[in-house]
């Protein structure tokens, strides 16, 4: 790996690496690279915040962005939540919920919370790094980092079916990664209503962003997060708003 300070936004230093070319997990034809940095030290937080308002993502206590070869097909993109109002079809995802409780708790893992993660993995991601997780590598995905992080679970009639993992940053939430009970009457979309639950609960706070990571126009399971428009994608280091654009439109300006 070789690493840099060039990219110092705070006043301490701060050493970025780009790593080694690595298999695409998208792409069987093509190779990844990231550029990445350690999220330590008293101004953590704060590198967290402004990386994050620059495209960059979390995983444990790294901060990332993607500088692959060739390739510019992950695009960071965030919900306008000020601005957001529930399609008809998601209003009736909130309605068929409306009974769930959500509480937030401490970013602390435990066997609860583990039990409906590997089922999670187990039913919707078979055969992916994830399903192999045991409980330290779940813990380690919750509590390995020095930023504001909580959880959100939703339960009913106290059973924990879903918990969404969030990063809290100036001007909104970061969603980490989120999971949830499959076998819990499909019809409900937990998935789509943990970001229709964090949207609402960013308005309320009278902050501005939902941070969703990174969208792939040709990964279905990335489809998804077009739906909540309207919506941002860092393109060329800024944030500029697609509302509804088409996907060739979208490359075009990168």
């Amino acid at each position: 790996m070789r690493h840099s300070s060039l990219f110092n936004p705070l006043n301490s230093a701060h050493f970025f690496f780009t790593t080694a070319p690595q298999p695409c997990p998208y792409f069987s034809d093509r190779v990844e690279r990231r550029v990445v940095t350690e999220l330590v030290g008293h101004d953590s937080q704060a590198l967290h915040d402004q990386l994050t308002r620059t495209g960059f993502r979390r995983s444990h206590g790294t901060a990332y962005a993607q500088a692959c070869p060739n390739c510019n097909q992950c695009i960071a993109v965030r919900i306008r939540a000020r601005e957001f109002s529930c399609s008809r079809s998601q209003r009736r995802i909130v309605k068929r919920n409306k009974e769930l409780i959500a509480n937030e708790v401490l970013a602390i893992a435990n066997e609860e919370q583990f039990i409906l993660f590997e089922s999670y993995q187990n039913s919707r991601h078979a055969g992916g790094d994830m399903e192999t997780m045991g409980f330290s590598d779940y813990k380690s995905l919750v509590e390995e980092n020095s930023v504001n992080t909580a959880l959100i679970e939703f339960r009913n009639n106290d059973r924990l079916i879903a918990c969404i993992i969030v990063d809290k940053i100036s001007d909104g939430f970061s969603a980490v990664y989120s999971f949830f009970d499959t076998g819990f009457e499909s019809h409900r979309s937990l998935g789509t209503y943990m970001i229709l639950w964090l949207i609402a609960h960013t308005q309320a706070l009278g902050l501005e962003y939902v941070y969703l990571g990174f969208w792939i126009s040709k990964c279905q399971k990335m489809s998804y997060k077009q739906n909540f428009q309207p919506l941002d994608y860092f393109l060329s280091g800024n944030w500029v708003p697609h509302d509804g654009m088409e996907e060739n439109e979208i490359f075009i300006n990168i």
